[in-house]
């Protein structure tokens, strides 16, 4: 795979979280800041370089330090001055622990609105957003803790090994900018939906934006809110509930105007149980059912589409086409910044440690951004891990030199060969079949002893 550069990242970092923005933050919020080696600035950096790395680990981010790469984050207490920095993990792990979890999320808010901000200025005409919705579910440690507040899976054999936790995140159609994750039980008594987790995360983007979702979303409850938070909505129906919304059988394509009205099982639980609605007995949804096939051949299929926007039927269609890339990204955030399994043993340090790997991976798609604007492409063409792999491999470089006119230098080069990461282009279509295929194991599946 190929490579952006990590220190472009840490140059984006230290533009967008200056050492002001953490002073301002712990003022709000009541905590005292002090001039030591790990501030929060410098903690949260090193977090998110564990993320970034195939291998990160403490110790790897503490020997960052002590080399001096992080200079530029340090302040200039006694022993920084006299660079008796102390390879051992304890003081770094303790930094961790400490930092507030209502730092780490206003730093996220302030960070991605900058970063937002930072993009927009060179597209003006990005006024209106898109948003791809979509959650997944992630593996957590064995810890008692963990396992209350996120129970394992059970069946008629027992219950499973590994805490699972929901989450629900909202992409950036063109920049790949994901917003801040929501996240649940996703098994147990109080286990959430996706379907109410996205209620949270539609407060947090620009008001007027559209929301892309696939046949999950599209229920009542999620257009309602979608358009009580002052969206658009394009969400995919189910062909029972796009032939009831039309009173009767559809036979041909077209774009029909429809006023979608909750049925008696909108808003119920899945056992029946009634429940106070969070909408009124008349409320109605004006918009319009786009039906389309799609596909090629005798696999051309139906699409169903629900819109609340004014496009062109042809321009909604596209856009939902897209909604697939939320899939790579997500992909991304599991894989390349290692969200599949969360290592932290504590309720708190996993909330903060999937915070610090979004904040990472918004960093990189920035970069990525802004090397396709110079190389006038899609953002989407460029290949996240290429990207990811080149930032981690220059940092060190960048650091180096020794001027400011030099890391300018190397830092448009390692900006030009991430314009360079394109993602192949398939001209022919796939010759098997779209399947996953469940990974092996390394040690057989452990199983209760016979007495």
């Amino acid at each position: 795979m190929a490579r952006l550069d990590s220190s472009a990242v840490f140059s984006l970092y230290q533009q967008v979280a200056p050492a002001e923005l953490f002073r301002l933050l712990q003022r709000q919020i009541g905590i005292q800041s002090h001039d030591g080696i790990y501030s929060a600035r410098v903690v949260l950096w090193m977090m998110m370089t564990e993320r970034l790395r195939p291998r990160g680990t403490l110790a790897s981010s503490v020997a960052q330090l002590v080399e001096g790469r992080l200079d530029p984050l340090l302040s200039q207490c006694k022993r920084v001055q006299d660079r008796s920095i102390a390879l051992s993990t304890g003081g770094y792990c303790q930094a961790r622990q400490r930092l507030s979890k209502l730092l780490v999320s206003l730093s996220m808010d302030e960070i991605l609105e900058r970063l937002r901000h930072r993009l927009l200025e060179s597209e003006p005409e990005l006024a209106q957003r898109v948003y791809l919705l979509d959650g997944s579910s992630l593996q957590l440690e064995s810890e008692r803790e963990l396992a209350q507040a996120y129970p394992p899976a059970s069946n008629q054999h027992g219950k499973s090994h590994w805490p699972v936790l929901r989450i629900v995140v909202l992409h950036d159609l063109e920049t790949g900018l994901a917003e801040r994750p929501y996240w649940g039980p996703f098994n147990g008594q109080k286990a959430v939906s996706e379907q109410a987790l996205a209620e949270h995360a539609l407060a947090h983007v620009p008001a007027g934006s559209v929301i892309v979702g696939d046949r999950n979303f599209g229920i009542f409850a999620t257009a309602y809110k979608t358009q009580q938070a002052g969206h658009k909505a394009i969400v995919r129906l189910t062909a029972v509930r796009a032939k009831r919304l039309m009173g009767g059988v559809i036979a041909r394509e077209g774009d029909y105007p429809v006023c979608w009205r909750a049925s008696r099982w909108d808003g119920k639980k899945k056992k029946g149980k009634p429940q106070a609605r969070p909408w009124p007995a008349d409320a109605c949804i004006e918009g319009r059912l786009i039906v389309w096939r799609v596909g090629r051949g005798k696999h051309k299929q139906w699409l169903y589409l629900f819109t609340t926007t004014d496009l062109p039927a042809e321009e909604v269609v596209r856009l939902y086409g897209r909604r697939w890339q939320i899939e790579t990204d997500l992909r991304s955030l599991k894989q390349t910044v290692h969200l599949c399994r969360l290592s932290a043993h504590s309720q708190d340090m996993m909330e903060k440690e999937l915070l610090a790997a979004v904040m990472a991976y918004n960093l990189v798609r920035a970069i990525m951004f802004q090397a396709a604007q110079r190389a006038r492409i899609d953002p989407r063409q460029l290949s996240f891990t290429y990207a990811c792999n080149i930032v981690l491999d220059s940092y060190p470089e960048i650091l180096a030199a020794p001027t400011a006119e030099q890391q300018q230098e190397k830092l448009d080069r390692m900006i030009d060969l991430v314009a360079r990461c394109r993602l192949p282009r398939h001209t022919k279509r796939r010759c098997y079949p779209r399947e996953v295929w469940g990974r092996g194991y390394r040690f057989p599946v452990r199983r209760r002893e016979k007495n």
